[in-house]
């Protein structure tokens, strides 16, 4: 009987190595980084949630941080994407489960299993950049910089 291989890595991981060199993909990832932390600014705004907007904004600084250091350290995106998911489900926790580590109003909403989903997709990334850390590492002294 075949073995089953029940873990999928995200698409984003396939197109990612097809378009980009090593190099490439870690930047395109640590772009990605900044971009996705900001969907809790949008999600604050769609909730109309005032009282969160300090801590997200604080939040995504914290995040947008780990991704322009990850343009050149591969270290900084695989800690950077495990905080995140953690950010993820501390949300998710807050709004479907009612508690609330900084306080009642203080984070914003989400839906349904966004942080859920969003969690699974940080970590599978990155212990994909842990694999690919050598990789992008020499990639980067190849070029001389």
């Amino acid at each position: 009987m075949p073995e089953l291989d029940c873990w999928q890595p995200p698409d984003s991981i396939f197109i990612s190595q097809k378009l980009f060199s090593a190099r490439g993909q870690q930047i395109f990832f640590a772009l990605f980084f900044v971009a996705i932390a900001g969907f809790y600014l949008a999600f604050t705004a769609y909730f109309e949630n005032q009282e969160a907007w300090q801590l997200e904004t604080g939040a995504v600084i914290v995040f947008t941080v780990f991704g322009i250091l990850g343009l050149r350290f591969p270290v900084a995106l695989i800690i950077g994407y495990s905080l995140h998911g953690i950010w993820d489900i501390v949300h998710e926790i807050h709004a479907f489960g009612g508690v609330s580590p900084f306080g009642a109003g203080k984070m914003t909403e989400l839906p349904l299993a966004y942080g859920v989903f969003c969690a699974a997709f940080d970590w599978c990334v990155a212990g994909y950049f842990y694999t690919r850390r050598r990789d992008w590492n020499a990639a980067w002294k190849a070029h001389g910089h």
